[in-house]
């Protein structure tokens, strides 16, 4: 969890660094969170693009881009909640259309059980997406990657880096 773009941005972009792409990043903000760091008159970048694209909005960042985030709106890895206030994107949005969104507690929570994360946890990252945090999170392809992305995230001002 960060607490401002600039965190996120560098652990975002330790991320990219090992080949990832915004496809196999999970991204919870609220929607209020989204417009402070991410909205109109804030500097384009791939993450940033990344929480537009849970808005519906995408931002495109060269030719394919718009692409990219049309295809990946169109197969529902992106979730926006209006009547919430949420942006979901990544994996974790398929789970959370999947388990219905009655209410943020239980639809936010439940979608972070059903990823894994223990109910505990899963509680203090909703409470953290409710008091502006930008919540991230990747499943990482080996033990190298795992190691590497806690020890930058930690480095990054990540609060409540754990592995699942």
């Amino acid at each position: 969890m960060f607490r401002d773009r600039d965190s996120a941005e560098r652990a975002y972009s330790s991320l990219s660094s090992r080949g990832y792409t915004k496809d196999d990043v999970n991204l919870l903000m609220s929607d209020e969170t989204r417009k402070t760091h991410f909205g109109d008159n804030t500097v384009e970048t791939e993450l940033g693009d990344k929480a537009m694209e849970g808005a519906g909005v995408g931002s495109a960042i060269g030719g394919t881009a718009g692409a990219v985030i049309g295809a990946i709106a169109a197969i529902g890895t992106s979730v926006a909640l209006p009547g919430l206030g949420l942006i979901i994107a990544g994996p974790i949005a398929a789970a959370l259309a999947g388990a219905g969104a009655g209410g943020l507690t239980g639809g936010l929570v439940g979608a972070l059980v059903g990823s894994g994360i223990p109910e505990e946890h899963a509680v203090e990252y909703e409470n953290d997406v409710k008091n502006g945090g930008i919540v991230m999170g990747v499943k990482p392809r080996n033990a190298e990657d795992a190691q590497y992305f806690e020890e930058e995230f930690r480095r990054n001002n990540g609060d409540k880096v754990r592995r699942y």
